[in-house]
């Protein structure tokens, strides 16, 4: 795609998505603390593997909390608040880090971890409602090549933190440079708007998020679709680099395929979702859980450093097609009075594989080594094939657009 096409297809993202995508930006470069929170634990505070492995288990727990409750309570009181409120709570829970006790190690993470996830669903909550249907797989592409764009830049410059002044100022420029992240949002984000559902949609009588499920079979589908394919995906950072390994493939050939991913990601998603974004969203995200699992069912060939290239080229072109048009997706299928909760619903089942991957995929690998990767392939294979004939079986759920029509030729809401 040519740079005035891309800017052609970016033209109906709102200037609050800019602005948040901005913020983001500058948040994901200091967000560095959880990259080195186990290394901490053990080097810097002398615990053992199985104690920092508990400790940094139940943070991640707490982060896919989060992701799953955030949206009932921006629903219920605001998204702009509990974005505001769920990073002054992060921020000043990782710059207490250095002072706690070991005790407390095990209280203090995990809140300020739930408050992190808090705040990844008012943001995706955020960008649901105030960009309209159609050009919301733009402004969902947008806030993740900022938070990936920032996330590249973090930990390096974590590591150089580390070596030249410790941990402490790690932790110091991680919490406080969360803590500006808020007074910026607070800033930018508009006080009214976004707030939450108001009017006949917020209702005391409207239906609940359950109801509304129901009558979007397609949504369940696609979010027990991303629920297995990020099981699968995130195998990437746990079991493949132990396979990697164990066939004579060192550390160095697993941060360069996590370079070419990283790279690729901030290279082509955004001109590809941009290129795609009048295309059916259903096949263009079972393409994609499509390639995930043939990335996985090239290494059951055999890891190699030839096979292993391979690998991450077609999870990264996966990645690309899935993860926004779902994103999208589930925003543009949601009723406004549950728009938090639908978004919730996805940042939750989209980050679950950093709780259940690692155990999961850690127990078959241990029991069958060679087992792993045809059955990774397997499963995100049948999810994407689901997804695609969900995609050609005709109408795929009751979308907002569709909605708010009926409300205006019937007078009766289908929400």
């Amino acid at each position: 795609m040519s740079g005035g096409g891309l800017r052609r297809g970016l033209r109906d993202v709102p200037r609050t998505v800019w602005l948040l995508a901005a913020g983001q930006f500058f948040n994901m470069i200091v967000a560095f603390t959880f990259v080195y929170f186990f290394v901490y634990l053990t080097d810097e505070r002398g615990l053992s593997v199985a104690q920092a492995g508990v400790i940094s288990g139940i943070g991640g727990a707490g982060t896919v909390a989060g992701n799953f409750t955030g949206g009932w309570f921006g629903d219920r009181y605001g998204h702009r608040r509990v974005l505001l409120v769920g990073s002054l709570i992060s921020g000043v829970g990782v710059l207490a880090l250095p002072l706690l006790s070991v005790p407390l190690l095990y209280v203090v993470p995990v809140v300020s971890q739930y408050a992190a996830g808090c705040v990844r669903a008012a943001n995706a909550a955020l960008v649901a409602t105030v960009v309209p249907e159609g050009a919301r797989r733009q402004a969902f592409a947008v806030m993740r090549f900022a938070a990936n764009a920032g996330f590249t830049v973090g930990p390096p410059l974590g590591a150089l933190l580390i070596a030249q002044a410790g941990y402490g100022t790690l932790f110091v420029v991680d919490g406080v440079g969360t803590l500006i992240f808020a007074a910026y949002a607070a800033r930018v984000l508009p006080a009214r708007g976004a707030a939450r559902a108001t009017g006949p949609a917020a209702a005391s009588d409207a239906p609940g998020v359950l109801a509304c499920l129901r009558q979007r079979p397609t949504v369940v589908l696609l979010l027990a679709a991303i629920l297995v394919t990020d099981l699968v995906y995130r195998q990437q950072y746990s079991t493949l680099p132990a396979d990697l390994d164990h066939h004579g493939l060192d550390t160095g050939v697993y941060g360069w395929l996590l370079a070419i991913n990283g790279g690729l990601i901030l290279l082509l998603e955004l001109p590809v979702t941009v290129a795609l974004r009048g295309r059916a969203p259903l096949r263009i995200i079972g393409g994609g859980v499509l390639l995930v699992g043939a990335g996985y069912g090239v290494l059951a060939v055999g890891p190699g450093v030839g096979t292993a290239v391979a690998m991450m080229l077609l999870l990264t072109a996966g990645e690309v097609l899935y993860k926004t048009p779902a994103t999208a997706y589930v925003a543009d299928h949601a009723p406004a009075h549950v728009q938090g909760r639908f978004q919730s619903l996805y940042s939750g089942v989209s980050v679950s594989g950093v709780v259940l991957s690692a155990p999961l995929g850690g127990a078959l690998y241990t029991v069958a080594p060679g087992a792993l990767w045809p059955v990774c392939a397997v499963l995100a294979g049948l999810a994407g094939v689901l997804l695609l004939v969900a995609g050609r079986s005709g109408r795929a759920g009751v979308s907002r657009t569709e909605e708010v029509r009926s409300v205006r030729e019937t007078g009766t809401r289908t929400g």
